[in-house]
């Protein structure tokens, strides 16, 4: 494989990144809000999403570049052009459209299955400080177009049959076009390590399990049609940071430091707070089939 040259599995249509693990979205909301307003009004009825850049998907394996954009590091003072100081990974996994649907007409709940081809693991590349000062009123833009790394192998979702667990009880329940008769989730474990320039091996600092996930990917995509909106083959949908209940189990640096502040959460290199110059972000998936 060493001798390879990979490629993008498929040549990506549209893009899509929603928000679908409660542990993070909670996570996230306390960071910002505070314990008692961790979870915004509309969350837990509706898989929250935004639009990303499909030209930005690059195939694993690919350098990527700092960005560099406005940041505002003195809240008393202008904003100023910088190099990205706070390059962050967020762990996730997506899902590619095998079959498409007609613009005006809505993949319904009970056959969206039919319409995911399969997954694959994704980063989406996230740029913290430029995020940070850009994001109201619309959220998110240039923190997030610099680049979106998925694995070269698309894993059909007959092959991960076997993993299939049942998803978490959803309360309150959903509005009948995101009642899924079949609700499922995946026991999938995933692992982000990151080995840093000079560093000789690479350091775990990170593992989640997509059966975390509260909104299911057919559930995220009866709710992207649900307007008549058109998904075509080629489309990628991303699940957004998966993160699990405990502070091993956050998916994206920024939250496993806000959590795990210590010295000693990153072995051989304790003032490893954002990934520096030459680091690499390594993640995997592991599947443990008993059968």
């Amino acid at each position: 494989m060493k001798d390879v040259t990979m490629h993008l599995p498929c040549r990506v249509g549209d893009y899509t990144d929603f928000y679908s693990s409660r542990h993070h979205a909670t996570n996230v909301g306390v960071m910002f809000r505070g314990k008692e307003n961790a979870l915004k009004p509309n969350w837990l009825h509706l898989p929250v999403g935004y639009h990303g850049r499909a030209s930005s998907v690059i195939v694993s394996g690919s350098n990527v570049r700092r960005p560099r954009g406005q940041i505002k590091p003195d809240p008393n003072a202008p904003p100023v052009f910088s190099e990205c100081k706070k390059l962050d990974f967020e762990l996730e996994m997506a899902f590619f459209v095998g079959t498409g649907n007609k613009l005006g007409d809505p993949i319904p709940i009970d056959k969206a299955k039919e319409h995911i081809f399969g997954l694959v693991l994704m980063n989406d590349w996230s740029a913290r400080d430029i995020q940070k000062w850009e994001y109201v009123p619309l959220g998110p833009f240039l923190a997030k177009n610099l680049a979106t790394t998925i694995s070269p192998w698309i894993v059909t979702m007959e092959a991960l049959e076997p993993f299939r667990v049942p998803n978490e009880k959803q309360q309150p329940e959903p509005l009948p076009y995101l009642r899924d008769p079949s609700l499922t989730a995946y026991d999938i474990n995933l692992e982000v390590s990151i080995q840093g320039s000079e560093a000789k091996e690479a350091s775990s600092v990170s593992s989640a399990n997509a059966k975390y996930l509260y909104w299911s990917f057919t559930q995220q995509l009866a709710h992207h049609s649900i307007t008549g909106c058109n998904m075509r083959t080629g489309d990628l949908l991303g699940s957004g940071t998966i993160s699990g209940p405990s502070p091993g189990e956050y998916g994206l640096r920024r939250t496993s430091h806000h959590i795990r502040s210590s010295p000693s959460f990153i072995p051989h290199s304790s003032s490893f707070i954002i990934i520096h110059h030459g680091s690499f972000v390594i993640l995997c998936i592991v599947l443990h089939d008993d059968g």
